[in-house]
């Protein structure tokens, strides 16, 4: 082993820097090769920023800034000059998201008109004219908010307070259809009563008008006669007075006429789970009371309650609790909190109210993931506790669970809007990407990168969505959700000025190395110390670990000048993107990617298919005769399909592949499936001899043959050529 390979070794199991030559990263400003291209996010039309549309009703409630122009400009596309109003409406749209990036927060309209002003003035006289009929077709206004730290709660509290405000409007329709005809069914039993046929009442029920032609004593007396045995049981009287008094007094919603003075509705909104669930059961004997006289109300309407029948079942109402059509006429709670300040006693708190199925829904904001492990020694912490929560309330299975990044949260809008509209308890778990550790880095990529790299994977439970898991769990807005990680390709300039392009995977290595925290793990190669001894991080995670390796893995990273740099990743990191990737396996399971008992069934009947497809010409032809069957017996079968191999050569018995995944998960560059789901080797180059034997080891059916090793300087080759003996 040559010196240099030797120093890049000692890095890459040690994490020390044996050697000069080995630069530290913590001061080159150096990101991952893939955000090369996001240097200025302003410059660029994507998701953000985000519109929180005012007075939404049936529309969304969030939109995206380059929506809203796209759906102005769309207006234009067929008049004369569309394209110079095109032209004119995108710069608008390149001030306004220069602004916003700077940290100015404001409505759409503000930021629009102060946009227009500045450009108006430094312009030709026709793009005041372009803006001002774009302007006049804007429809829609509201805070416009970045992807920064004060987005997930931003997000999630306007769409609670969009949700609440049509559950108001349901809540005030019904409760004032109740009390219209309780007091209807008052008003008609004071008519009835002496005091409602009395002369003066009669009197003031016709009006002034037309009081000079009756004679209401007479009125009186003869209607006195006619409604005799007509009066309401004055228990009754006092049973439909309580149950209005109730109905009317509500501090649940506020009502549309409220005068100041009056009574002020309760506040459903929190950043404490404890204080939340404390108010909550403050104010639990009043929502039980109100339910009580909604019931009550309901069966007076339909002239259906009995003393002797209902007395003794509205004694102890709600003393089981509240079933959730009752309780979801109420409103919901929403508690915002923040990963680091959920201490054992506030975490405690929160798993008690989602396990009841209280009505809250509950933001749990993560903003560093990349955290220091409690275990220490170094060890990242990847989020570990907010990441386990979430996968341990889904266990719960009544509680609908949502885990985003804030990159995401605008794709996940309406998934967003259905948890809380969901009839009971909500998680939603987000990541803001403002850990404050990923330099000049925005917290957008930070959080995209989160999800890329599978770091901070993004799904949603909902109970509500059917019986299963494939109904319940989705895991399909992840990037190329199939694999361990999403592959993109990079293409490069080198030195002699050749195009250079490849396909480079995005694993989490490569979001550590956003993080300058982890710049212990990473150290720079000069490009004279270039070579094949480095590899990729995506090939080196496809490999076991153990052993001297003959080769380092390295992550390809971009300077200021987007000059292409290549680091060396110490083992330590590639453990944590290991356990990254196995949590993620995990979570294809649960999302019918990869299952391995649906992989096994599906074997299991291609086996049997083959098995009957072989023995069919038998089953044809019958019974063989036994000379026939004794000469059968005495030659060997052969399988006239499968071509001849030589010994040297690695190949798997592709036909009799059971689909067990143990192969490609050794290392998937070098074993792949077929389209009908079975493995063969696709590149002997793309892994070690070692890789070869140990698949060969673990196959289940033994039918990976390793051949003789190609690179004969391979670490304990001896060794490696004694374990393939038995596979040859």
């Amino acid at each position: 082993m040559d010196a240099e390979l030797q120093t890049h070794v000692a890095f890459h199991l040690t994490g020390r820097r044996p050697d000069a030559g080995l630069e530290t990263v913590d001061r080159l400003d150096l990101r991952p090769a893939l955000l090369a291209r996001y240097r200025d996010l302003s410059q660029l039309r994507y998701d953000f920023p985000l519109v929180l549309v005012r007075d939404a009703g049936e529309k969304p409630c969030v939109e995206a800034l380059s929506g809203v122009i796209d759906g102005i400009l769309h207006g234009f596309a067929h008049d004369e000059d569309a394209e110079r109003v095109t032209r004119h409406v995108l710069r608008l749209e390149r001030e306004i998201r220069a602004r916003v990036a700077e940290g100015e927060s404001s409505s759409l309209a503000t930021l629009w008109d102060a946009a227009a002003g500045r450009l108006a003035a430094h312009a030709d006289p026709t793009l005041q004219k372009s803006l001002s009929r774009a302007r006049a077709v804007l429809k829609i206004d509201g805070e416009v908010v970045d992807c920064d730290a004060a987005l997930p709660a931003r997000l999630v509290d306007h769409a609670w307070r969009v949700v609440q405000l049509q559950k108001a409007r349901r809540f005030g329709e019904f409760v004032n259809g109740l009390c219209v005809r309780l007091s209807d069914i008052l008003r008609a039993d004071f008519v009835r009563s002496d005091a409602g046929r009395s002369p003066e009442s009669l009197k003031a029920s016709i009006g002034g008008l037309h009081a000079d032609e009756f004679d209401f004593g007479v009125m009186s007396r003869m209607l006195g006669t006619a409604a005799a045995n007509g009066a309401m049981p004055e228990t009754r009287r006092r049973r439909i007075r309580s149950v209005l008094a109730v109905l009317e007094a509500q501090r649940f919603f506020a009502a549309p006429d409220e005068r100041d003075g009056g009574p002020q509705p309760y506040v459903f909104a929190f950043d404490n789970c404890a204080v939340a669930l404390a108010a909550y059961r403050e104010r639990l004997p009043r929502v039980t009371e109100f339910a009580q006289a909604v019931a009550i109300a309901e069966l007076e309407i339909a002239g259906e309650y009995r003393d002797s029948k209902h007395d003794p079942f509205f004694e102890d109402f709600g003393a089981g609790g509240l079933d959730p059509q009752q309780l979801a006429l109420f409103p919901d709670y929403l508690v915002c909190v923040n990963a680091a300040t959920l201490d054992p006693v506030e975490h405690a708190t929160l798993m008690e109210i989602l396990s009841a199925g209280l009505p809250m829904k509950v933001l749990v904001q993560t903003d560093d993931i990349l955290d220091a492990s409690q275990l220490g020694d170094g060890h990242v912490g990847l989020g570990t506790r907010s990441r386990s929560f979430a996968n341990m309330v889904i266990g719960l299975n009544a509680v609908y669970v949502l885990q985003a990044s804030g990159s995401h949260l605008f794709q996940y809008r309406d998934r967003i809007s259905r948890g809380l509209d969901y009839p009971g308890p909500a998680l939603f778990s987000m990541f803001s990407g403002a850990s404050g550790e990923a330099g000049d880095l925005p917290p957008y990529l930070v959080a995209a990168a989160a999800m890329e790299s599978r770091a901070f994977p993004a799904f949603t439970y909902d109970p509500s969505a059917g019986d299963d898991w494939a109904s319940r769990f989705d895991l399909a807005a992840n990037p190329q959700a199939d694999r361990d990680w999403p592959v993109h390709e990079f293409a490069y300039e080198d030195e002699t000025h050749q195009r250079i392009s490849d396909e480079v995977a995005f694993t989490l290595v490569d979001f550590a190395a956003c993080d300058r925290r982890c710049a212990r793990h990473f150290a720079r190669v000069p490009r004279s110390q270039w070579g094949p001894r480095m590899y990729s991080v995506a090939d080196a995670l496809g490999r076991s670990a153990g052993g001297l390796p003959d080769k380092v893995p390295c992550l390809l990273m971009v300077d200021n000048d987007n000059a292409v740099q290549k680091v060396i990743v110490d083992e330590k990191l590639l453990r944590e993107a290991r356990r990254c990737r196995d949590q993620w396996h995990s979570l294809q399971e649960l999302g019918g990617i990869h299952n391995s008992h649906a992989e096994r069934l599906l074997a299991r009947e291609r086996m049997a298919r083959q098995e009957e497809t072989r023995h069919a010409p038998e089953i044809a032809a019958g019974e063989p005769k036994p000379a026939a069957a004794a000469v059968a017996a005495a030659t060997p079968a052969t399988d006239e399909a499968a071509p001849e191999r030589s010994s040297d050569e690695p190949y798997i018995e592709t036909a009799r592949c059971t689909s067990c995944d143990e192969c490609t998960k050794i290392n998937d560059r070098m074993f792949a499936y077929n389209e009908n789901k079975q493995a063969h080797i696709v590149n002997v180059d793309a892994g070690t001899y070692a890789q070869l034997v140990e698949a060969a080891e673990n196959c289940q059916i033994a039918i990976i043959h390793p051949g003789k090793p190609r690179n004969p300087d391979e670490p304990g080759m001896q060794e490696l050529i004694q374990r393939a003996e038995s596979f040859r």
